[in-house]
């Protein structure tokens, strides 16, 4: 998440608040749970590990949450994490848990601030950008059109919703033929070419050879 510096006093505060909101557990006993624990060990550990790397870079701070737990579970709490570094692997990696990572950057390097988005990692599933400015909207659309296989604008940046928007990663977040799209249909066909002649050739010889 890059957030221009003088929206993030604000932009902090709201996600600090909405993070205090949200429930972390078993659905079943509570429905007012917003989800669970993450999939497995493997994910759990993969996840502790970033949270590991967070408290011992200097250049990383916990803003919400930041803990885990798997006594009886393996819950993650939602974290959100401030990166003085643009370039730290947690801005560049697939995470697959609950950690937003933020980087704050001055207002007036917001051209830069799109090709770094463009250039620091090659993966690309999704992403989102929020404006009101059409014209920024449109020069971030143009800069980041090869970024993020489903690109959301002003909209949450998440999943495809089944049956209504076709899915898929760009990069090497994956193929990006777009589950649930025709595109995705072209993955299980094999194109031949056939060209029938009707008018046999009777020579070898270009017509421009006379």
């Amino acid at each position: 998440m890059y957030v221009p510096d003088t929206l993030w006093p604000e932009i902090k505060k709201s996600l600090q608040d909405e993070q205090k909101k949200i429930k972390v557990g078993n659905p079943v006993d509570d429905f007012e749970t917003f989800f669970s624990a993450v999939i497995d060990n493997k994910s759990f550990a993969r996840i502790k590990k970033w949270l590991e790397h967070v408290e011992s870079s200097p250049n990383l701070t916990v803003i919400a949450g930041g803990k885990c737990d798997d006594k009886v579970g393996y819950y993650v709490q939602p974290s959100i994490i401030e990166t003085k570094d643009p370039l730290d692997p947690i801005m560049k990696e697939e995470i697959f848990g609950p950690i937003v990572a933020v980087y704050v950057y001055p207002a007036d390097q917001y051209q830069e601030i799109l090709h770094l988005i463009d250039t620091s990692t090659p993966y690309g599933l999704t992403g989102a950008i929020f404006a009101q400015d059409k014209n920024v909207i449109a020069e971030a659309s143009k800069v980041l059109r090869f970024s993020a296989g489903n690109f959301y604008i002003n909209d949450k940046s998440t999943g495809s919703v089944v049956a209504q928007q076709p899915f898929g990663g760009a990069r090497i977040s994956g193929t990006n033929d777009k589950a649930g799209g025709p595109h995705y249909i072209l993955r299980w066909t094999s194109p031949q070419s056939v060209k029938e002649t009707h008018v046999p050739l009777t020579t070898w010889r270009y017509p421009y050879m006379g």
